[in-house]
């Protein structure tokens, strides 16, 4: 299992979303923390500016960046649409 920390802007970015969409988001959280699930979760690697980085799909529009911080730990960086790449 992994663990999920939190950058301040996730934080600041998730606060502003509608209701439906943060459960939805912690949904699929839930999913992330089994790296089994990562398929299921489209989770791939990001390039250019984002290289190291990860992403994978909330729903058909929105998608969250996150990074490895360990081999254990994960911190989710940004949320929204196509154009946070």
């Amino acid at each position: 299992m992994l663990d999920i920390k939190y950058s301040h802007s996730f934080l600041k970015k998730v606060s502003r979303l509608e209701d439906p969409l943060i459960e939805e988001i912690r949904d699929r959280l839930e999913l992330l923390k089994n790296e089994k699930n990562h398929q299921q979760l489209k989770v791939h690697k990001l390039h250019g500016r984002l290289m190291g980085s990860f992403s994978f799909y909330i729903n058909y529009k929105v998608r969250v960046i996150f990074e490895y911080s360990s081999k254990n730990e994960i911190v989710l960086e940004d949320v929204g649409g196509h154009d946070i790449y």
